[in-house]
Order: C-alpha cells, then structure tokens, then sequence
C-alpha cells in the first residue's frame, strides 16, 4: 500500500535533519517504517564521519541500518562512549593491529593472533581462532589480502601466511628488519632499516622471488601501495639529504615525485593512509597530519593538522571521508579530526598514568581498538547516554 507521507516530512529530510526526523517517526507506524529506510538517511550519513558511506558514496556496512549509524556517529563526535580493557600482557611490546570484519589480527613479540569479536559487545572471544608465527624476532608489521597475512619482522624475514590453512612461504631480501609491508594486486612492498624498499610477487609460481629492490638512501620506516596500483609511497627517516616521502612507479621503479619539502631533519613518517589514487594521509615525528592531493600539487600538502602536545603521531586511520583517528606517543592519547575543521574533534587518553604510545589502532562504524605497549583497549560508540539529545 501506499504511504502518504506529510509535507513537514520531505522539509525534514531535505534539510537533513536528524532530530526532527526521529521526532517525526513517532508520529505513526507507517511513518517510522518510511524515515527507517536508508533511502532518507543517506545524505545525512555522507555528511558526518564515520557512518561507513564514503565519500563517493559507496556504502561500506550495508547491513547496518543507515539510521543506526548516524545515531552511533553522533556519540562519536561528542566522545560518549565506554572504555575497556580487552588484553594485558607483562613485557612491554610494539603491538600492531588489524581488523578484518569481525576479526582482529593483533601482532605480540615474533606472534601474530587472531580473536572472533562477540557480537553482542564488541570484545574478543575467550579463544583465538589462528595463531600466526615463524619469527625469529618481533614482528614490525603485518598486512592483510582476502587470502593471506604478510607479515614482516625484525629478524630480516617476510613471512606470507595462507589465512585458511597453516602453509606459509618465507621471503628472503632484506639484511636488517623489515620495519613496513603493504600487499594490494598481488604485489607486495617491503621497507627495511637497511635502506632499501623491495617488490616482491605474491603468486604460487614466483613465492619468495623479489622483482625488484630500490635504494632508498635512508631507513624506511612507512610504505603504502597506491589503490590504483600504478604506485607507492614510501616513508623514510629524514635522516638524510632526501625527501622522506617520495613516490616510485610499481613498475619501472623509477621516482615520480617527492611529497613536500623543507621537512627538518628527524622528521620522519610512520605512518601513511591511502583514501584514493590520489589522495593520501601521513604523519609521523614532526607531530603534524597531512594531507596531500596528488592533482594539486605535491610538493604542497593542501591540509594538515598539529598534535597540541608537540607528540609525534605514530598511526593514523581514516574512514574515507571526513574523520581521521591518530594515535600519539604519549599517554595512550587518541584523537579524532574531523578535515572540515583545524581544531582537534576529541580527545581520549587511554593510559594516563603510563608513557606508552598508540602504537596502532583501528576502528568500524561502532569500536575503535588502540593497542599500547602492554594493553588492548577498545572504545565502545553504541552507548545509548546521547540519544536523548536526538529528541
């Protein structure tokens, strides 16, 4: 049958405005049934962060409702959410995480685990579902592909683990450790305090043969594969005459580009974050995000933004559209940013009474995860505490 819905209705929806469309969808029930459809929420949910819609509009969680969404983004952006504590471990480490659907890879010593998230609440499950391992020291890093886990250490070593069977290739290249790896088309980059980045195959006819190796000149400590393929960046120590982000072709290795310049020297680059082809986020000691668009200009970022407490930033995330988390090297602080605005959005500090930095994080459309030296945190978003200001 046929809805007939009020005009004061389509003035709301057209002004995306979310308090007065949940009043409204108290009116009746077929009117709830129509502003619960993501038809009505979609322009809404593209214009605030972190509701999954990107911002070419793909929607990257499908099968949450859009509405729910924007509900759990607006305690987000007012920082209401609950923090706990998932894992404590007694040495102190330099963890790395990812987060693959409701799976968390988290890298401990020369291991990497995995852990079903619950979900009900968002916490790990009482027993890890894969266990990783094959160093001989510390894993530096690893990344994920639909069908393998990278993972590169500080005993020199690549290591390409089969995420559905125990069969593993170990990758020989590097003489010191492998600080970075990003794999994306079937190629993988490495980048290694040795001072050279290298491009390996990830195919069952050519395991462990690497294509080709660049010099670099200086300590690689960041890398990532451009969405397009064509390219990667790599981020180096600055502790040399070079640039410490510069662009090199996947294909011919040769140098496209430098990123910026005037960069002082020791400002180096941890971390780096593809949104597009052409559009990237890094950051690293100098305590700055930036934010480069390779159409500009690329000797330009065309947006950054500082860390108030003159940290360095070791890990960045984006949710490929207006918020970006960081994490620093003090006290467990995490922070949210939303690029519209120069000012930092929201503040979290994780571990007030130790030093420890956010040594990686990762987040969905509902949980953020920060791993620090020797504790895995999460912030849960879905709290109910803000929903009375929707009314």
């Amino acid at each position: 049958n046929a809805i007939c819905i009020p005009k004061y209705y389509l003035m709301c929806s057209s002004s995306s405005d979310p308090r007065s469309l949940c009043r409204l969808s108290q009116a009746c029930k077929r009117i709830y049934m129509f502003i619960s459809r993501d038809a009505v929420w979609r322009k809404i949910a593209k214009d605030i962060i972190n509701t999954g819609m990107t911002r070419q509009g793909i929607d990257l969680c499908p099968s949450i409702p859009l509405k729910d969404r924007v509900r759990v983004s607006h305690n987000w952006i007012h920082g209401v959410c609950r923090k706990e504590v998932l894992l404590k471990w007694k040495i102190n480490l330099l963890p790395w995480i990812q987060l693959d659907c409701d799976v968390l890879y988290l890298s401990q010593a020369a291991n990497i685990s995995a852990y079903h998230l619950r979900a009900e609440g968002g916490k790990l499950q009482n027993n890890r579902v894969a266990l990783f391992s094959g160093h001989q020291e510390d894993v530096c890093r690893f990344t994920l592909t639909d069908t393998h886990l990278i993972s590169a250490g500080g005993d020199s070593k690549i290591i390409v683990h089969d995420r559905g069977n125990d069969y593993s290739v170990e990758y020989y290249g590097h003489n010191q450790e492998v600080n970075c790896i990003d794999c994306k088309g079937g190629v993988i980059v490495s980048g290694s305090r040795d001072k050279t980045a290298k491009i390996w195959a990830l195919a069952p006819d050519r395991f462990g043969q690497c294509l080709h190796t660049i010099p670099t000149y200086d300590r690689v400590w960041s890398v990532a594969i451009s969405p397009s393929l064509c390219n990667f960046v790599t981020g180096t120590a600055c502790c040399e005459n070079f640039a410490p982000l510069r662009i090199w072709d996947t294909q011919r290795c040769h140098l496209v580009s430098c990123l910026g310049t005037e960069f002082r020297r020791g400002a180096g680059v941890l971390d780096i974050a593809y949104e597009s082809p052409f559009q990237l986020l890094t950051c690293g000691y100098d305590t700055f995000i930036r934010y480069w668009d390779l159409r500009v200009c690329s000797r330009k970022c065309v947006m950054e933004w500082e860390e108030p407490h003159d940290s360095a930033l070791y890990c960045i995330k984006t949710d490929k559209n207006h918020m970006i988390a960081s994490g620093s090297s003090y006290y467990g602080v995490v922070r949210f940013w939303d690029k519209r605005q120069t000012r930092c959005l929201q503040m979290f500090q994780l571990a007030p009474t130790t030093s420890s930095p956010v040594y990686s994080l990762c987040f969905n459309t509902t949980h953020l995860y920060a791993a620090l030296a020797s504790v895995l945190y999460s912030l849960d978003f879905r709290t109910a505490a803000s929903h009375q200001r929707w009314l």
